[in-house]
């Protein structure tokens, strides 16, 4: 089947954009490079599309201790008070990306939402394969709900957000606290853009991806190498998110785009909360591709579905569960 030439079809501003991003990356990455030097370069690329965006009443660097080791964490307070807490799991196909390459990300989603974007600095692939990273998150935000009152947040009230790898990553930790450590009440919404969720193949893959967003069949390949031992790691629940059981999910704003080969895989999603009848919303954003919400310093779209995720999350009760025995299973140094 042949690609579909997405140069030819996305927006102008989308234009715009990758032309800047050509203009940035120049002489960063090359053919035979470490994955050492990928990250760096991913590090320098993203210092551009992080400068400006919303100023935070207070930000905080923690780190907390897991059966891993110490994992970092990024608190970002949009308000006084005692906050909701959404938990921020960044993109990067699971080998890449840190606090600092999603940091205008988490501003925007916290200034939006008005709740504690707390960001996880979970340990990389391959130096961590799966499940470790997933392991890691879990631990996190078990200890940060646990001790919620020393951060000034409220651990009764917790979310999950992520792009790309890392809205894979919110499903499967939230799947890993709900079915392995029966820890996973309390949990208000889902805030995914543009994640993979598992799809091996489907229309979408076949036809979009390219040099333009890193994810041509050969580079997304090479993440999922990376990232498991074995095939079958390809087909785990907390993996392969629609292996779950996916009954009585918390709701999710589900944001795609429309020139991505994970195009398929979050309308999969949507489809799977409609037949459940589960609150969600699903938006695909026209002329767009994968990993545009980095892009917020020259694209209104990537401005705008932040908002859109901030309005739903604001749209759903907050829960009430209480914390007083949630300390059973709960991994404390």
């Amino acid at each position: 089947m042949k690609r579909i030439d997405v140069p030819s079809l996305w927006s102008e501003q989308m234009g715009t954009v990758v032309a800047k991003q050509n203009e940035i990356s120049a002489g960063l990455y090359a053919p035979g490079q470490t994955l050492a030097q990928m990250r760096e370069g991913y590090l320098t690329e993203r210092k551009f599309w992080n400068e400006g965006g919303p100023q935070m009443r207070a930000t905080r660097q923690a780190y907390i201790s897991t059966s891993h080791g110490e994992v970092g964490i990024r608190i970002y307070r949009p308000a006084e008070g005692t906050l909701p807490i959404i938990f921020y799991i960044h993109g990067g196909g699971f080998a890449l990306g840190n606090l600092d390459t999603h940091d205008r990300i988490c501003r925007n989603i916290a200034d939006e939402s008005g709740a504690a974007v707390v960001a996880i600095d979970y340990t990389l692939s391959p130096e961590a394969k799966f499940p470790q990273a997933i392991e890691e998150c879990a631990q996190v935000v078990q200890h940060v709900r646990v001790r919620a009152c020393e951060f000034d947040l409220n651990g009764a009230d917790i979310s999950f957000a992520g792009d790309s790898g890392g809205a894979n990553m919110s499903l499967g930790t939230y799947l890993f606290l709900r079915d392995v450590m029966n820890d996973a009440g309390g949990v208000r919404c889902f805030l995914l853009y543009y994640g993979w969720f598992g799809l091996k193949d489907s229309v979408s893959i076949r036809l979009y991806g390219g040099v333009w967003d890193g994810l041509t069949p050969e580079d997304f390949s090479m993440y999922k190498r990376l990232y498991i031992t074995t095939e079958a790691d390809l087909d785990s629940p907390y993996l392969n998110i629609f292996n779950a059981d996916l009954d009585g999910l918390p709701p999710a704003y589900i944001c795609a785009a429309e020139f991505d080969p994970l195009l398929d895989d979050s309308t999969l999603l949507a489809r799977v909360y409609e037949r459940q009848g589960i609150t969600h919303e699903i938006e695909v954003v026209p002329g767009v591709i994968h990993a545009f919400l980095h892009h917020g310093r020259m694209l209104d779209e990537a401005r705008q579905v932040m908002a859109h995720g901030g309005a739903f999350f604001n749209s759903i009760p907050s829960p009430t569960n209480n914390l007083e025995s949630r300390t059973n299973g709960f991994f404390i140094d």
